[in-house]
């Protein structure tokens, strides 16, 4: 396999990338290759700080790059011999497989668009995001969309649902999926037209579909499959995030206080560390771009090393699993049975 990776896009480009792809190298096969693409003096610089095997990791040159201060269409369309164009060029001429960046997000969804261009079906891709959940059967959630579109139309939730489903069950490992729409209360007469209108649509769906999802019921696993629109989703993600940070920083500040807290904080140690773990964004590999023709992850912008490394290794299901296939086919098909009532009914008023 082969994975294009933007060695110029995030906070710490190129040195955490380039480090995480050195990590990464050692953990995929022999026949992986890993291209960083970017300005070729500069990762060879960081390249030069590491051993590694030489047939796993290349480079890929690229003059220019996408910053986050950018206009995105306008960067997606002018600076074509970005790190961030290219790379995503490599994968639409198949050269590479999928790519990883944690540049610019509204050009690399933009530049997505442009050089891969849309399902088939698909009005509007949407990125998504794994939630980490405490008490719930599984370790995580996904939700989709996490930021792309602010307003949707009912199509477009049904389309977030089927594009979920697919890949928490064929990248995340996840059999047949609970979807849950995330509304102001879990009766179906809660929300907006559009809310109660995609509502109906997911129950008449062949999805493992369980109803409306309050936000106070996200972090404890209530659904495997969380939909909503994009302003929703950012919304609910940085809002946790911002908890998180909260609570760890409360937490510290308690076990600190005294000897005995300080006693007590290092019996906890171990648990601390895997509560930290499992809240940590890093572990859990990229947010997908779902709705293109091709597989595309974004990573966060500030990612470490590890984040950089695990989106490789946990992105590579989606060619093995051929989640784009996959995608394209259901919403051929429930584009094809909506044709079809569409003609009944048509039919019907005829008579």
């Amino acid at each position: 396999m082969n994975i294009a990776v933007d060695g110029m896009g995030g906070d710490y480009a190129p040195q955490e990338i380039v480090k995480g792809c050195v990590e990464a190298s050692e953990l995929i096969g022999s026949n992986d290759i890993i291209y960083i693409v970017g300005k070729e003096d500069a990762i060879k610089g960081e390249l030069k700080k590491y051993k590694f095997n030489h047939n796993k990791i290349k480079i890929v040159n690229a003059t220019e790059v996408i910053t986050n201060e950018d206009a995105p269409v306008k960067a997606a369309r002018a600076k074509k011999d970005s790190s961030m164009i290219k790379g995503l060029s490599m994968v639409k001429e198949g050269m590479c497989d999928f790519f990883i960046s944690g540049g610019n997000t509204g050009a690399l969804m933009a530049g997505s668009l442009f050089r891969l261009g849309r399902i088939q079906g698909i009005d509007r891709p949407a990125i998504g995001m794994t939630y980490p959940i405490i008490n719930g059967r599984r370790n995580l959630s996904f939700l989709v969309d996490a930021g792309a579109n602010a307003e949707c139309k009912p199509k477009n939730l049904m389309d977030f649902a089927i594009m979920g489903s697919i890949y928490m069950e064929k990248v995340l490992d996840v059999k047949n999926p609970t979807v849950g729409l995330i509304n102001i209360g879990v009766e179906e007469k809660k929300g907006t037209e559009v809310l109660k209108e995609t509502l109906k649509s997911l129950k008449a769906s062949d999805l493992n579909f369980i109803g409306n999802v309050e936000g106070r019921d996200i972090p404890f696993g209530a659904a495997d499959v969380l939909v909503c629109d994009g302003f929703v989703g950012n919304t609910v993600l940085k809002l946790t995030e911002g908890l998180a940070s909260v609570m760890v920083g409360q937490l510290k500040s308690m076990l600190m206080k005294s000897v005995f807290t300080k006693m007590g904080a290092l019996m906890l140690a171990g648990e601390l560390k895997g509560l930290k773990q499992k809240l940590d964004y890093s572990e859990y590999g990229g947010a997908p771009i779902l709705g293109v023709k091709g597989p595309v992850l974004k990573i966060h912008g500030s990612s470490s090393a590890n984040a950089v490394k695990n989106a490789i290794i946990k992105g590579m299901p989606i060619v093995e699993n051929n989640v784009i296939g996959i995608i394209s086919d259901a919403i051929a098909a429930r584009e094809d049975e909506n044709a079809s009532a569409e003609q009944e009914a048509s039919e019907d008023e005829q008579q």
